[in-house]
């Protein structure tokens, strides 16, 4: 299948493959005022971001809506997450309120460690929530954290996925690496973990767990593109492993739109250029994500 290099071509790669259109799990909404708080963030660098990296779609929320549309991104959620307490439960009324007022996104929550969790996680599951996210290097707690032990089996229970940022990037930070992520597995071996940008650089522990446990998946988040492969390349020993994973609904797309320093269309292309096979591409693409949400 071949690349696809503007967005304007997205569409009619898409179709080429003979999809329905796409199932992104890892895109961004958030409230106005956090919001440039965090693009501050990814402009100008800093501790937890390192040299940081321009924001091609720093456009108003209904334009950059109307642009995963014209893409036709099909179903995305407004991953939001909490990095401090007292937090969680507003952005979690925002992104409930965001997804029934945006046709196409997927209802998200979050969660932080911290007295009345696993309350607050059950209202958002009572208000439909379909995918959860947590970010153990911005929010630099542990996920085997006592206050988060009845989260994570609700979460079992539900079968619903969370996104998990796990990994050292973009700077090492918190509770990251694949063994505090483990522990939790151990305790739920049945919840639905899914391990954001594939686990980069920490690609090799992460497929392990990929592997060993029937609901842990990997979403390609800026993974393979020129800007990752330039610090993070994947390495090529994991290339089979990815394909069977990919094949096995182990895999989902994953954008990080619109925090990202290139065109969505460069995603797909990365993807594409792999070689792995259209019947690869319409799992990642569309089929693993449909099955999961």
């Amino acid at each position: 299948m071949a690349g696809v290099l503007a967005d304007s071509e997205v569409p009619a790669w898409w179709q080429g493959l003979g999809l329905p259109g796409l199932i992104d799990l890892h895109v961004h909404f958030l409230p106005e005022r956090m919001e440039r708080r965090v693009w501050h963030h990814f402009r100008h660098g800093g501790p937890l971001m390192g040299g940081g990296w321009p924001i091609t779609y720093d456009w108003p929320v209904e334009r950059r809506v109307d642009r995963l549309r014209e893409l036709g991104v099909r179903t995305f959620p407004a991953l939001a997450y909490a990095h401090k307490p007292d937090m969680a439960a507003d952005l979690n009324a925002w992104t409930l309120d965001f997804a029934r007022r945006t046709p196409g996104c997927l209802p998200s929550a979050t969660f932080y460690p911290e007295p009345g969790v696993a309350a607050y996680v059950r209202r958002a599951l009572d208000g439909g929530a379909r995918i959860f996210k947590v970010h153990l290097q911005v929010g630099g707690f542990d996920p085997r954290a006592a206050e988060l032990e009845e989260v994570w089996g609700l979460l079992a229970e539900a079968g619903v996925p969370v996104v998990v940022h796990a990994s050292s990037v973009p700077v090492p930070g918190g509770f990251v690496g694949a063994e505090p992520v483990g522990a939790v597995l151990r305790r739920h071996p049945s919840l639905r973990v899914v391990i954001a940008h594939l686990g980069m650089p920490e690609y090799d522990p992460f497929f392990e767990l990929a592997a060993r446990y029937e609901r842990v998946a990997l979403d390609t988040t800026m993974a393979f593109t020129d800007f990752s492969e330039k610090g993070m390349p994947f390495p090529s020993r994991l290339r089979p492993a990815l394909l069977d994973l990919g094949l096995a609904g182990k895999v989902v797309l994953g954008s990080d739109f619109p925090t990202i320093p290139y065109a969505y269309a460069h995603q797909l292309g990365a993807l594409a250029r792999l070689d792995l096979g259209d019947a690869w591409l319409r799992a990642v693409c569309w089929d693993n994500g449909s099955a999961m949400v």
